[in-house]
């Protein structure tokens, strides 16, 4: 259907950014793959097309919220290192465990523009981590929109998530 499609949720609201907020809201992993894979068939996308995914969601869902995790994530594909997602064009990679440091791994090999494969053996966030950021890790992933997933994010006295 595509972003322009308006809902049975109420007169006026677009079912893609409920879903999208849906998204971005989800406190459990099955809740955020849920709503993931909701999104994706509303907007008619196929996520393993990783190669023009991100493009083919960023055309398809217009609203304010997804567009201001858009620019962050443009600004860093920008980056001259990565070559317009190419550096790592032909690489297919493994990543295991989608704690703090895979996730990241993740992220950055596809802006490199490789094949990325996560996975992860719990279907929960069970686990208390604590995590100390230093400054410069605070930036990295503000830069990335961590705020837009987790408003709270080094709101507090002490820089931590």
């Amino acid at each position: 259907m595509g972003d322009g499609g308006v809902s049975a949720v109420g007169e006026g609201v677009n079912q893609s950014h409920v879903l999208f907020d849906r998204f971005v809201q989800a406190t459990t992993c099955k809740g955020t793959l849920k709503a993931f894979q909701e999104l994706c068939d509303f907007l008619e996308l196929k996520p393993n097309e990783y190669r023009v995914f991100y493009h083919k969601l960023k055309s398809k869902l217009n609203y304010w919220k997804a567009k201001a995790l858009w620019a962050k994530l443009d600004k860093r594909a920008s980056h001259k290192e990565y070559k317009k997602g190419r550096a790592c064009a032909n690489a297919k990679c493994l990543i295991i465990g989608a704690g703090p440091c895979g996730l990241r791994t993740a992220i950055e090999l596809g802006f490199l523009g490789a094949k990325v494969v996560l996975l992860e053996k719990r279907d929960a966030f069970s686990r208390n981590n604590v995590l100390h950021l230093w400054p410069f890790t605070i930036q990295d992933l503000r830069g990335l929109g961590a705020k837009k997933f987790y408003g709270k994010f080094c709101a507090g006295a002490i820089d931590h998530i």
